[in-house]
C-alpha cells in the first residue's frame, strides 16, 4: 500500500504537471533580443555550472551558440522548447563546446512540429565535427524510428546539416546569418594554439549582444563589440587556478597540475574582460566560462579581482539559467529561467 507521503507527492505532481508541460517561457517574452545562459562553466567539474552554451532568442526563435555537455538537459530545465531551435552556431571545436551537440539535436528532432534538420553553422572544421556526430548517432536514429514510427521521428530530418563560413580577416566582422531582422556577425578571437575560433555579435531592432567565445584579451573583440548593450565574455582567475594546479602537483598529480596551469595562458581574466568592455563602450558585462569553480561565495571577489574598478557598468558573474532581456525601447532586465520554474 502506498504511503501517505507518496500519495501526496503523486497528487502534487499530477496537479503541477500540466502547467510544467504547457509552459513556454519563450512565448512569454516580449519583443526584443534575449540572451539565455545555458552553461556558464568549463571542462572542470562544477556542480553549479554546465559546459558552455548560450541560447539567443529573437522573434520567438532560438539560436543556440555552442553545445557543451549537459546543454540539452539545461535547456529543458529552463523550459525552452527544443522545437524552437532555429539553428546552432559553433565558435570552435574544443570538447566542452561540442560535447552536447548530439543530445541537443536529438531533443530538437523529436520535438513537436519539427520538420527540418538542424543547421549547424561554424568555421572550417564544422563539417568534420557534424559528420562525426551524425555517424555516431546513426544507429540511435534507426532504433528510435523503428520504435516510434516515421510519423513521429522522421529519419529524413534526424541528421544535422553543417554550414561552413570563412574566418573573417584580421579586424573584420562578416555577416553569417540574417533572419527575420536578426543579423549575426562573426569575428576572429585569440585562443591560441586553438584555431579557428570566432565570437558572434547579434543585432536585432537596435539592440545588440556579443558572445566572446574563448579568448585572451582581443582587439578584434573590442572592435566588434562597439557600443553593444551586453558583452558576454569568458574569464578565469589566474590566482585561483594556479592554486588548484599547485595542489594537484603537490598531491602527486603533475600532469593534471601542468594542464591546469597551461589553461591560464589562453583565457582572459575578469579584469581583462572588464578592460575590453570599457574600451568597446559596452553597456553591461556578464562573465562566463567561469574557471575554476567557485564553491564558496567569498571566492567571487577573488575571481573578479579589480574588474569592478575597470568597468563601471553593470557587471555580473553569469549563472546557468540567467536571462538578459533587451527590449527595443531600451533597458536591460536580468532574471533566471531555472529559478522561475
Amino acid at each position: 500500500m502506498a504511503s501517505l507521503r507518496s500519495r501526496i507527492a503523486l497528487a502534487l505532481i499530477r496537479k503541477k504537471l500540466p502547467e510544467i508541460v504547457a509552459g513556454d517561457p519563450v512565448a512569454e517574452l516580449g519583443d526584443g533580443l534575449h540572451i539565455a545562459v545555458v552553461g556558464s562553466g568549463s571542462p572542470l567539474p562544477d556542480e553549479k555550472r554546465g559546459n558552455p552554451c548560450v541560447a539567443v532568442i529573437a522573434n520567438g526563435k532560438v539560436y543556440v551558440v555552442d553545445a557543451g555537455e549537459g546543454a540539452s538537459e539545461t535547456i529543458n530545465r529552463m523550459g525552452i522548447d527544443a522545437g524552437r531551435i532555429e539553428l546552432l552556431l559553433l565558435t570552435h571545436f574544443h570538447s566542452d563546446h561540442i560535447g552536447g551537440l548530439g543530445s541537443v539535436n536529438l531533443q530538437r528532432w523529436v520535438a513537436e512540429g519539427t520538420d527540418t534538420p538542424m543547421r549547424v553553422l561554424g568555421p572550417p572544421g564544422v563539417e568534420r565535427v557534424v559528420k562525426g556526430y551524425n555517424d555516431a548517432y546513426r544507429l540511435d536514429r534507426s532504433y528510435r524510428t523503428a520504435h516510434h514510427g516515421e510519423e513521429f521521428v522522421d529519419p529524413a530530418i534526424g541528421a544535422m546539416v553543417p554550414e561552413e563560413f570563412p574566418v573573417p580577416d584580421e579586424g573584420e566582422a562578416n555577416v553569417v546569418l540574417e533572419d527575420d531582422g536578426l543579423v549575426v556577425t562573426a569575428f576572429e578571437v585569440d585562443h591560441s594554439p586553438v584555431t579557428p575560433v570566432v565570437g558572434f555579435r547579434f543585432d536585432y531592432k537596435g539592440r545588440s549582444a556579443v558572445i566572446s567565445a574563448d579568448t585572451v584579451y582581443s582587439g578584434n573583440l573590442v572592435k566588434a563589440s562597439r557600443n553593444t548593450d551586453l558583452l558576454l565574455h569568458d574569464a578565469l582567475s589566474q590566482e585561483l587556478l594556479l592554486m588548484v594546479a599547485k595542489a594537484q602537483t603537490d598531491a602527486g598529480n603533475p600532469a593534471r597540475g601542468k594542464i591546469l596551469a597551461d589553461v591560464t595562458d589562453y583565457h582572459a581574466t575578469a579584469p581583462q574582460a572588464a578592460d575590453a568592455a570599457r574600451q568597446a563602450g559596452a553597456r553591461a558585462l556578464a562573465l562566463t566560462h567561469v574557471v575554476p569553480p567557485l564553491p564558496l561565495k567569498g571566492l567571487e571577489e577573488v575571481y573578479l579581482a579589480d574588474a569592478p574598478k575597470r568597468f563601471d557598468g553593470p557587471l555580473w558573474i553569469a549563472a546557468d539559467g540567467d536571462l538578459y532581456s533587451l527590449p527595443p525601447e531600451g533597458g536591460l532586465k536580468r532574471s533566471n529561467l531555472i529559478k522561475r520554474r
